[in-house]
């Protein structure tokens, strides 16, 4: 079991932007101290849902605040940044970070940041595989050039190069953020492993699993790059630890529903379609029965279940559910002194 943090930088009604960022900086340093795998960061625009626009650059902060950790993007929004510049950055942090950093890319929605950045509906729709694949190009080769419908220029050198970590891994690890079949195709296609969303339960998650492993065989992978590549699949969640189940969830309910209303009713589709939100209370109880919320025990045996019905091992836990500094603090420590012994 490999279990991680996911930080979405939330600004809580009442709260300012710097104090959400704050709380996310001390969530990887706690995480760090704890004894977790990992830190995924989160990134989204002009909204309060989460209040960091770059998760690669605040993965850079995070990776020289640390030693040990693995930072990761959960996720860097591919429509909306060109492959080649995200190429070069990843590289870079690849390299001075020892191999630390993952980076996780997405698609995103079809928010109003298309029309801000430039990108277009267009490349929201239909430009996901171009850009991916142009990126994956940029962290493995020497030297690239394009000749796309959205990216084409003369061939370049590739400064610097991802593989040339002294002594580790020869580039970057990749991970694509699925939503949908298309997205699980693509991901299988490519030999990239999956993060999987908080709002999908085991059974979804395992039919994910399943459908990735089928296309990657249909792709033509061999069973070791399938097994090897499937390992890295990645769960996010919500993890809330209290020594009574249901002082758990009462911290949640009281506190998600607000930021989820303040932060989801802020998203701006950039054609002007209807986007149908989720209620804030039954999505916050939704989450609190599938994931780790409750005591230490319940926690570790759902995360072990999970595990068992999905060949899942790596998980993305949001503790930060509360609002609280202070709780999300003793959040992450509990989830380390508390949860990891459990776990073996």
């Amino acid at each position: 079991m490999r279990v991680g943090t996911f930080v979405l930088a939330a600004q809580f009604p009442g709260q300012g932007q710097g104090e959400a960022l704050h709380r996310a900086v001390r969530t990887a340093e706690v995480a760090e101290e704890a004894g977790l795998d990992s830190v995924w960061l989160a990134e989204h625009h002009f909204v309060p849902y989460g209040v960091c626009p770059s998760a690669v650059t605040l993965a850079a902060l995070l990776l020289g605040r640390t030693r040990r950790l693995r930072v990761g993007t959960a996720v860097s929004v591919l429509p909306t940044v060109h492959p080649v510049a995200l190429g070069e950055q990843a590289a870079l942090l690849h390299l001075t970070s020892g191999g630390r950093f993952t980076l996780g890319v997405g698609r995103g929605g079809p928010w109003v940041d298309l029309e801000v950045f430039g990108a277009g509906l267009a490349a929201y729709e239909g430009g996901f595989p171009e850009s991916l694949d142009l990126l994956l190009r940029w962290l493995g080769e020497s030297r690239v050039g394009a000749e796309g419908e959205r990216f084409a220029f003369r061939e370049v050198a590739v400064v610097p190069r991802a593989d040339e970590l002294i002594g580790g891994e020869p580039g970057p690890e990749v991970v694509v953020a699925c939503t949908s079949p298309k997205s699980v195709r693509l991901a299988a296609e490519r030999g990239l492993p999956m993060l999987l969303g908080m709002h999908c339960g085991d059974e979804d998650k395992a039919e994910m699993v399943a459908a990735w492993a089928r296309c990657a065989r249909e792709a033509g992978r061999d069973p070791d790059e399938i097994a090897r590549m499937g390992a890295g699949h990645v769960s996010a969640g919500v993890v809330q630890l209290a020594d009574r189940e249901a002082d758990a969830a009462e911290s949640l309910v009281k506190a998600m529903p607000g930021w989820l209303k303040q932060g989801l009713d802020a998203h701006v589709t950039v054609d002007g379609r209807h986007r149908a939100m989720r209620d804030p209370v039954a999505y916050t109880e939704l989450l609190c029965g599938l994931h780790p919320v409750g005591t230490p025990r319940l926690a570790a045996d759902r995360l072990a279940a999970t595990a068992e019905r999905t060949g899942i091992t790596r998980f993305a836990l949001l503790a930060e559910g509360s609002g609280d500094l202070a709780a999300t603090e003793e959040n992450v420590r509990r989830l380390g002194a508390e949860v990891l012994p459990l776990l073996g």
